[in-house]
């Protein structure tokens, strides 16, 4: 198999016609130059140069070698800065799997700031409940997968992954403006025993937590109507149909309705990202750091980002 430092010295000795010349432009001894020719003569079976006393002359193979070498050494070349590249991260393939509320508000930000720095990274995003991204993520289909956990509603995740917290949100009930009890900046659950709920799925996280949740206020909430979307939530708590208990994520503020609260302790959901902890994708890194940092762009009143509170 042809060396390509061998290659490299032949070019070298061919383009100025000596051996110590070579020996000066490539910063070796002459001896070091005529055993890496030899050597590669040894490889090829035939000689490449007719030695002298003083001087040599380039046989025609040599000339051949080292022009198609050229273009070898140049690929090479290529090759080595694309690994480079990789290697640092600033080229390669990320995929990135995420649930809806956060593909609206965080992911956005995330990729932003990724591709600006990386132009040349390809980033891959797949919108998706946690239980659907989490076998992606352990298959290897998927580099990272934004998850949620209520509080109320406890998860563990598998050995073989790394969660990283990113954002705390405070669940709130959302209230048409004219509810009675909007009166002031917390609601008292107790207050909506009577009231027509909006619920996420049966058997959803959501769907469970408000259920413990008003469980532990001594009463089952009478929930009519059911949607994971919380932009048809939030329009059926706007159109005075009922009320509702979302993160704060699933809530865009709007004149015909409020969000509070609940009274007491705060209940909150948890965003986390997952990731193999053997993946070794150099993007890994970055993107966990631009989704930290578009977790910070998006705190308010009701996001708090992780380990800030």
């Amino acid at each position: 198999m042809l060396n390509p430092l061998h290659l490299r010295t032949l070019s070298a000795v061919v383009r100025t016609g000596s051996f110590a010349e070579a020996a000066r432009e490539l910063g070796y001894t002459p001896s070091a130059v005529s055993q890496q020719i030899s050597a590669l003569e040894r490889a090829i079976g035939i000689p490449l140069f007719e030695r002298a006393a003083h001087s040599v002359r380039t046989a025609d193979a040599a000339r051949f070698i080292a022009e198609r070498g050229a273009e070898l050494l140049a690929a090479l070349e290529g090759l080595e800065e694309e690994i480079g590249a990789f290697t640092s991260g600033r080229l390669g393939r990320l995929r990135l799997g995420t649930f809806p509320t956060a593909g609206a508000r965080v992911v956005p930000h995330a990729i932003a700031s990724l591709t600006r720095d990386r132009p040349e990274a390809e980033i891959l995003l797949d919108e998706n409940e946690p239980d659907d991204c989490l076998p992606a993520v352990l298959r290897g289909d998927l580099d990272i997968a934004l998850v949620y956990a209520y509080d109320l509603v406890p998860r563990s995740w598998p050995d073989e992954l790394t969660a990283t917290p990113l954002l705390d949100e405070t669940l709130v009930v959302l209230l048409p403006t004219d509810h009675a009890a909007t009166r002031g900046d917390r609601v008292r659950l107790e207050s909506l025993r009577e009231a027509t709920w909006i619920a996420s799925r049966d058997g959803s996280a959501g769907s469970t937590c408000l259920l413990r949740l008003c469980a532990a206020h001594d009463f089952v909430p009478r929930i009519a109507y059911r949607s994971n979307d919380y932009d048809v939530v939030q329009g059926l708590v706007s159109a005075g149909v009922g009320v509702a208990l979302v993160p704060a994520l699933g809530h865009q503020p709007a004149n015909d309705l409020r969000a509070l609260r609940p009274a007491g302790d705060p209940v909150r959901r948890s965003v986390l990202a997952l990731h193999r902890t053997a993946n070794t994708n150099p993007l890994l890194v970055p993107a966990l750091a631009a989704l930290q940092a578009a977790c910070r762009a998006v705190a308010g009143e009701f996001l708090t980002p992780a380990g800030s509170r």
